[in-house]
């Protein structure tokens, strides 16, 4: 299967990283100075506060021509529009890996009916950028057996999703075909939105965890958010946010601010970039609620 990685921050970095050395015909497309500097080092990977650098001389392109079996976009929710423009006249399926609460219909407007697909980045590809050195977390037990959940946008497995699921599963990434996939991402965008407008307005997740009333406070917000929904929490395990006592949630959730996955994580991003990604990852949500 040829792929097409679409995006060279640290998700697309590491997921390129990935499938190259596991063997897959990938190629990574990057612009700017992350274009220049994948063309002279590569990827660059290291573990956490590791000094060692490892480069992985992932294939790298500036622009999408020709077809693909399948192009793997993992840019921004706030950058996709540019992304669509580009991709139009590019043969093959499109597995959209990021934030999205829009649902597949912009997204087929732009590029074909038939040609989408859903999905959520995997357990392996969390970590900071540290210039052009990606910084990854070390996958954790727990971690490692998370599955990146992909799936058809209108809620059934089809042989194409399965031909992709085990592609990635022959690259050793765990990986689970998902009927529900955009549930799932709507599902995960009320959870994520109050949680990364928290830590922004903390300082960082260490300190939002010191703060108990502000982990009590988005703890509401995320409640509030699944109410409004029309659908039932997917997966499921979100449903504890509404039925769990506040107090043990709380409890939780500042354990996991302390932790190294969250100090390893998106969280920690304060670029404006980030910002403008959950504004927009907010502004889906709330159209599709129905929000005034």
């Amino acid at each position: 299967m040829k792929l097409l990685v679409y995006g060279a921050g640290v998700c697309g970095s590491l997921l390129a990283a990935h499938l190259y050395e596991a063997g897959r015909d990938v190629t990574l497309l990057a612009r700017g100075p992350r274009l220049a500097s994948l063309r002279r080092y590569g990827v660059q990977l290291a573990e956490e506060d590791s000094p060692a650098v490892r480069q992985v001389p992932v294939p790298v392109i500036e622009d999408p021509a020709g077809g693909y079996d399948l192009v793997i976009v993992t840019v921004r929710t706030h950058q996709v529009d540019e992304v669509l423009e580009s991709l139009a006249g590019v043969d093959g399926d499109v597995l959209f890996l990021h934030n999205w609460a829009a649902g597949a219909q912009p997204l087929e407007a732009a590029i074909g009916r038939g040609r989408v697909l859903l999905g959520f980045p995997p357990a392996l590809a969390g970590g900071t950028m540290d210039g052009d050195v990606v910084r990854h977390r070390a996958l954790s037990f727990m971690a490692g057996r998370v599955q990146m959940p992909i799936g058809e946008p209108h809620g059934r497995t089809t042989p194409r999703s399965e031909r992709i699921v085990r592609e990635f599963r022959a690259a050793n990434i765990k990986v689970k075909a998902e009927p529900r996939m955009d549930a799932w991402l709507k599902t995960h965008a009320a959870f994520e939105i109050p949680l990364g407008r928290a830590v922004r307005a903390a300082g960082g997740p260490a300190a939002l965890a010191e703060d108990g009333d502000a982990v009590g406070g988005m703890l509401r917000l995320m409640r509030e958010g699944m109410a409004a929904m029309p659908t039932p929490p997917v997966p499921r395990v979100f449903g504890a946010l509404q039925t769990l006592p506040e107090g043990m949630l709380v409890a939780l959730l500042r354990r996991f601010l302390r932790s190294k996955t969250a100090a390893r994580s998106a969280l920690n991003d304060t670029s404006p970039s980030a910002t403008a990604e959950l504004d927009r990852l907010a502004e889906q949500l709330r159209a599709w609620a129905g929000a005034p």
